[in-house]
């Protein structure tokens, strides 16, 4: 049965003129009175963070949430500790207060202290979350944590649960891509999760005419299906509870995603590093301050005779103390030790310390690389059934994705677990992101894209999912293992040709391995859907097919342990580290100097980039005196530099010859066969440095 439109309400309201509306919202007194402690509590605590600014106590990012109070107060109320997942962003302090920060935990943060229950000191201040109770830590790229908590949704949804996703942030964040990548795959997924836009006018200094085409940003999204928008004063704490009623109703239907657009002022600057009256005169900023959602709530409360002013001024008196009381024990707390800096960069893998690579059966040869890829997937997938499997056209009917790696998955685990994404990298990686955070026993294996080259659009999730373990203190990291179809030597020109292994190399917080036999694909992607934490899994899709990769079908425990180079060839006068393709070049390359230059060459393969295993590396160089690395990627800016920069530093003195490195040239790789020849390293590339090095 198709999902029917939904219907968006009439056109946007502007923050309400004085007195407060109370829109017919119907709440106890003694709710009431909760809602203005809690209003007032994180105004006092807004203004605390800026008086540690001005001190230079600490908070040295504080971006005030004043003006936006109301909305930030209902959002965070509608969150369920520990039940709902809730991605804030860094305005978010009222928001956070509510969902369930206590004032010690809001002040650890600003003041970055070992106790910040979000990341211990490691993220900005103002980046507020406890993943203990589901407020989750975000980044500062702005807006993109809407592709985790769509991700997140995918998972309820998956799992057929109950919990919601919330979304929040300003209207200039809806400007990236990703938000509309977010939105867009919300809707065609029907997902339960509410985005929350926070509409101050301004994004820093830049205003809103010059950042969107409707000035109700929300209006940009009045095209997709299944979203419903709603409108709402965020100044105005009885319409943005309206509004959020309205909003979880829908979510509830199962129909679809949500909308909240709160038009909302902003008082202060955006932030302590910001001056608005440079871009605001003076009569805007005081118009701004009538709308202020705490003194509008305050005289309601009063004029409707709600709460008496004695009983607010009490309040008032208390919440001062308890801010005090808070700051005091927080001020004497330890501060992060410098020596925990480099922990919790990458999680442990998969506790097998030891390589099994005793045959499982037949010890014929005959698994190639992409059937060792298909077979250990679906392998995981039996072993594991909380493993999914996305990407561009990767379950398609009898089609597994370009090359046939994923054929049959789909056909064997259903379309709960194998399924095709849009055409939208950011939004595949974003939401394995996010759909790994419902449990912790989830392995999501994702074709980032279908050829490495087009990977592009995904690098700030990529980055975002290499910070994760660090931010969080150790408390999250997405479980995700990233294939992709990577190299040339396949006619393919641009964007289907290019390496990107040095490129990955330059990201802490992620692993990068790269097999070139069909056994050690087996053990590779084993260890890497069993580890904890984000993998890169490259395969050359040149040696997909090839009938030198094949090796026989190892036994079931097989796996390669991260960080562990495989000796292909043992030799002792030079030493050749490759990996990927240009491994088999070296291994030809050995059989000719032994053939026919009497030189005995080993040959490493590498295997894993990130961890790097240079214990091998270095007892072979010391073995041998020489080193030749040769690698796909080119040679300029290669990931070769760092090997011979760790052999210069350590094995120097070993050193019978400068160490030689070979690679492609510094140049797209073309799509003619000639063209690409000449670009790419070749064997007699490899053979011809080898040579030179032996000689010297």
């Amino acid at each position: 049965m198709a999902r029917k439109e939904v219907q968006n309400p009439a056109p946007a309201q502007k923050p309400a003129l004085e007195p407060l509306a109370d829109m017919g919202v119907s709440v106890q007194t003694e709710t009431l009175r909760r809602w203005y402690q809690l209003i007032h509590l994180g105004r006092l605590l807004d203004a605390k963070a800026a008086n540690y600014v001005r001190q230079s106590k600490g908070w040295s990012y504080q971006s005030s949430c004043a003006g936006h109070d109301a909305i930030q107060l209902i959002l965070g109320l509608s969150f369920r500790q520990g039940k709902d997942f809730l991605f804030s962003y860094y305005r978010d302090l009222m928001t956070c207060l509510a969902a369930g920060l206590t004032i010690e935990e809001i002040i650890r943060n600003g003041l970055s202290k070992a106790t910040d229950v979000g990341s211990g000191g490691r993220h900005m201040s103002n980046h507020f979350s406890k993943p203990s109770i589901r407020i989750q830590n975000v980044s500062s790229a702005t807006g993109n944590h809407a592709l985790h908590a769509a991700g997140v949704a995918r998972a309820i949804k998956k799992y057929d649960s109950d919990e919601i996703a919330f979304a929040s942030f300003g209207e200039s964040a809806a400007s990236e891509g990703f938000v509309y990548e977010a939105v867009s795959g919300a809707a065609r997924e029907a997902l339960p999760v509410i985005f929350v836009i926070q509409n101050n006018l301004y994004g820093i200094s830049v205003p809103n005419v010059e950042q969107a085409a409707n000035p109700i940003v929300a209006d940009n999204f009045t095209g997709f299906k299944n979203v419903k928008i709603v409108r709402v004063d965020g100044t105005n704490v009885f319409d943005s509870w309206r509004g959020m009623q309205e909003a979880l109703k829908h979510i509830k239907s199962g129909d679809g995603p949500a909308i909240v657009h709160a038009m909302c002022v902003r008082m202060n600057s955006h932030s302590n590093s910001d001056r608005q009256d440079l871009y605001r005169s003076a009569e805007e900023i005081a118009e701004a301050q009538r709308f202020d959602p705490v003194a509008r709530f305050r005289k309601h409360l009063v004029e409707r005779a709600i709460v008496a002013e004695a009983a607010l001024q009490a309040i008032e008196a208390d919440n001062a103390r308890m801010i005090e009381e808070a700051a005091t024990t927080v001020e004497g707390e330890s501060d992060p030790d410098a020596s925990t800096a480099e922990q919790f960069i990458i999680p442990p893998g998969y506790d097998r310390p030891a390589e099994d690579s005793t045959p499982g059966g037949d010890d014929s040869p005959s698994l190639t690389l992409r059937e060792a890829v298909n077979e250990t997937l679906k392998e995981e997938f039996r072993r594991n059934p909380n493993t999914f499997l996305w990407g561009q056209d990767v379950a398609s009917k009898e089609k597994g994705g370009v090359f046939n790696v994923t054929k049959g998955l789909q056909q064997e685990f259903g379309h709960r677990r194998v399924f095709n994404a849009p055409i939208a990298e950011d939004f595949i990686v974003g939401t394995a992101n996010g759909f790994s955070r419902y449990r912790e026993d989830i392995w999501v294996a994702i074709e980032g894209a279908q050829f490495a080259d087009y990977l592009w659009p995904a690098m700030e999730q990529i980055i975002e999912c290499a910070h994760e373990y660090y931010r969080t203190n150790g408390q999250f990291t997405p479980n995700i293992v990233m294939r992709l179809a990577s190299g040339g030597y396949i006619g393919g020109g641009l964007y289907h040709s290019q390496s990107l292994d040095a490129t990955f190399a330059t990201i802490p917080g992620i692993r990068i391995v790269m097999p070139s036999f069909g056994d050690d694909a087996v053990g590779l992607l084993r260890m890497s859907m069993r580890s904890r934490g984000f993998t890169v899994f490259i395969e050359n899709k040149f040696l997909y097919n090839q009938f030198f990769t094949k090796s026989h079908r190892p036994s079931p425990e097989h796996v390669v342990p991260f960080g562990k180079a495989r000796i292909r060839r043992e030799g002792n006068d030079l030493t050749i580290v490759a990996w990927g393709t240009p491994v088999h070049f070296a291994l030809r390359t050995a059989n000719k100097l032994a053939d026919e230059h009497n030189v005995s060459a080993e040959v490493i393969d590498l295997r894993s980039i990130q961890p790097l295993d240079t214990e091998t590396i270095l007892a072979s160089v010391k073995k041998t005196g020489r080193l030749l690395v040769a690698h796909e990627h080119p040679l300029f800016g290669g990931f070769g530099g760092e090997i011979a920069s760790i052999v210069a530093e350590h094995a120097f003195q070993y050193l019978d010859a400068p160490v030689m490195r070979v690679g492609s040239k510094h140049s797209p790789v073309p799509f003619s066969r000639i063209l690409e020849h000449a670009i790419l390293i070749q064997e007699e590339d490899i053979l011809n440095a080898a040579v030179k090095l032996a000689a010297f």
